[in-house]
């Protein structure tokens, strides 16, 4: 097997690996109760999606173009930062103006810590 074709394989790896995860993504997103549930489906799967189709550009162009590509870096460390981050922010701003959960959920382990900061 050539180096090329072992690059091209792990490249399709990737490639197929993202395109699902982003599909499970759209599913979750689709199928999931409230916000808290749909923000996680939207920024896990979705963000390790378009990382796994990044990384795998990124090693086609260095691999088999021999182009070595600073925006595909960037582009990986910007989603890989921020769309966690804006997630939580979501999910904050949702569960702080008062956006009720699922029927489904079990536990809500915030409403506490919030109550002991509201009577200090």
């Amino acid at each position: 097997m050539s180096p090329d074709a072992v690059i091209e394989t792990i490249v399709a790896l990737l490639l197929l690996i993202g395109t699902t995860l982003a599909l499970l993504s759209a599913i979750g997103i689709l199928r999931l109760p409230d916000i808290y549930t749909r923000s996680h489906a939207g920024t896990k799967s979705a963000t390790l999606g378009v990382l796994c189709t990044l990384l795998g550009t990124f090693i086609f162009f260095a691999g088999i173009e021999n182009f070595f590509s600073v925006r595909l870096i960037l582009g990986i460390l910007f989603v890989f930062l921020t769309a966690p981050v804006a997630g939580h922010l979501m999910c904050r701003a949702a569960y702080r103006s008062g956006v009720p959960m699922s029927d489904r959920s079990v536990r809500d382990e915030l409403k506490e810590v919030l109550s002991v900061k509201k009577e200090e």
